[in-house]
């Protein structure tokens, strides 16, 4: 029987594979029984599948030494700090909870840059949208910024979770799979309500052409022909926005408790960084020139 198996078990809960598409099916399977999110069990199977694609033999047994090795290798060939972070959790996750091996990663020298995060300016925002002709898309964008979503939360926006008459709009399964509830923008609060007509409160706010979800990749693409049309040189990606009104909240002096709610943030440290991108009290200074 154990020729014909492709993964089998022994003693406590030790797993053996024959091959790597065995084992990334099996590590799938436990992300998805421990609600991990299809992003992350995308990244993370793309990440492990390299890793064992370099070291096939190491499938049931790999060391620590060569995942350092594997690690610094990324590092030295440009790839970014956050990048290795992922390649590191990935592996460490197919170690650890998979295989079932006690390994201890030591990586050291790596330290991931203090960049700010890229803020649009009022201004910029309102060129954006004036080159979006698309009513559905139009609207995405301005909702994106006017209240904090990700490129995620606002494709997986049902018309049920915007609440007309308490002017929020609740969040469900955000990062993290966490729920939470934002602003409803009352200057959007017409155009939502005329997106929700005729649908159900289950049926996606802003459906594809087929009655679908719309996918992050084309809501994103509509926002970066957006912004070379408004001729903005600026890095800004379709992130920037959820950046823009966390830093313009601030700016209106909202608590920063109070954002980082809105924003789901775990951490309070996460949002304030927001308080190094405010221009308001830098505005406010006068230069001794």
């Amino acid at each position: 029987m154990g020729v014909f198996c492709f993964l089998w078990r022994i003693h406590m809960n030790t797993i053996f594979f024959s091959d790597s598409e065995t084992a990334l099916e099996e590590m799938d399977r436990i992300l998805v029984l421990r609600n991990y999110s299809q992003a992350t069990r995308k990244s993370y199977a793309g990440c492990v599948r390299r890793f064992f694609d370099q070291y096939p033999h190491l499938l049931n047994h790999p060391d620590e030494k060569t995942i350092e090795s594997f690690l610094y290798v990324l590092y030295e060939h440009k790839a970014s700090v956050q990048t290795v972070q992922s390649y590191l959790q990935a592996i460490l996750f197919y170690v650890r909870e998979i295989i079932h091996t006690d390994v201890h990663i030591n990586i050291t020298g790596l330290k991931r840059p203090a960049r700010l995060p890229i803020v649009l300016t009022h201004n910029e925002i309102k060129q954006i949208l004036e080159f979006i002709s698309n009513f559905k898309h139009k609207t995405m964008v301005a909702l994106a910024y006017g209240a904090g979503l990700r490129v995620s939360e606002l494709v997986n926006l049902r018309a049920g979770d915007v609440d007309f008459g308490d002017g929020v709009i609740y969040v469900h399964e955000g990062k993290g799979r966490k729920d939470r509830i934002t602003l409803l923008p009352e200057t959007l609060r017409l155009d939502l309500q005329k997106s929700a007509v005729g649908k159900c409160p289950g049926d996606y706010l802003f459906a594809s052409e087929r009655g679908g979800r719309l996918t992050t990749r084309s809501i994103q693409q509509v926002f970066t022909r957006a912004l070379r049309s408004a001729r903005i040189t600026k890095s800004a990606t379709f992130h920037s926005l959820r950046h823009s009104f966390a830093t313009h909240v601030l700016e209106q002096g909202t608590d920063i408790r109070f954002i980082q709610k809105l924003l789901g943030h775990a951490n309070i440290r996460t949002t304030q960084r927001y308080t190094n991108v405010s221009t308001a009290s830098i505005r406010s200074i006068k230069s001794p020139l």
